[in-house]
């Protein structure tokens, strides 16, 4: 009975993703009803998906561009939850309380004065521009901070009676430590960059700098899709895929992060 119920749950939440794909082979006559099969299964939709927007380079700026705040929001996230949680210095839980504050801060309310900075900086239409914004992460501090508590200070203190720096504290001996907040943090910076759309609509007008959400979105509601249902949702599953595709391969090391990097301290 558990896992019937179970397999139901997890049908009603994947059939919308079964049908859009499904949809997106199918002639645009066909699409509207909720069968997932058809007897004239096609390509077409996606050819001319590809045939009308550079989708190839989107997705290579997507990568570019989410491979890179990843890794700067592990960078900087590590080295500022480490100062949270190890360093002791005046105003430092003022810091951690400021830093909590800035997650209540909605994204639109710093919307405009960011793109401001981007003008005046003259970085608009770059990559830097996608970037820069979300190299550090205020969820991956917090994560990181938390994580660092619950490291035994002995072991850092024997590691600065070696001679080691800080830097190399946090490099060489917690982060072989800390797998765990490294993946979860990894994961999540990199499905907020992949998924991100506003941000990248308002910095970059060049073609050949969209991301793939960008390009996908421009292309659903600027009329190139000239309101085919079927190429929306041939579209939609480009986008959609390679995210899943990742997430197949990397959800148990999600899930055991998930669980073995819960708050500390």
């Amino acid at each position: 009975m558990k896992y019937g119920v179970l397999l139901i749950g997890a049908f009603v939440f994947a059939y919308p993703f079964l049908w859009m794909f499904a949809s997106s082979l199918k002639p645009e006559i066909e699409i509207g009803g909720f069968s997932l099969w058809s007897q004239n299964f096609t390509f077409k939709n996606y050819e001319q998906v590809f045939a009308r927007i550079p989708i190839g380079r989107a997705f290579l700026n997507s990568i570019f561009v989410s491979f890179s705040t990843t890794f700067s929001v592990i960078i900087f996230g590590s080295m500022v939850g480490y100062a949270l949680a190890r360093l002791n210095f005046r105003g430092r839980n003022a810091l951690y309380y400021l830093i909590l504050f800035t997650m209540m801060i909605p994204f639109q309310i710093t919307l405009i004065p960011q793109y401001v900075l981007m003008v005046k900086l003259g970085i608009t239409d770059s990559y830097l521009a996608l970037i820069a914004p979300t190299m550090i992460s205020t969820l991956g501090i917090i994560m990181f901070r938390q994580f660092f508590m619950g490291i035994p200070q002995a072991l850092i203190d024997a590691a600065r009676i070696d001679g080691c720096s800080d830097f190399r504290i946090i490099f060489s001996i917690i982060w072989p430590l800390s797998r765990p907040v490294v993946i979860t943090v990894a994961i999540l910076s990199f499905m907020a960059s992949w998924n991100e759309v506003l941000w990248p609509i308002i910095v970059v007008r060049e073609r050949t700098l969209m991301t793939l959400p960008q390009i996908v979105t421009l292309f659903t509601i600027g009329g190139q899709a000239e309101a085919q249902l079927g190429l929306q949702l041939a579209a939609a599953t480009l986008l959609a895929l390679p995210i899943i595709v990742a997430y197949s391969f990397f959800q148990r090391y999600f899930i055991d992060s998930m669980v073995s990097s819960g708050v500390k301290g």
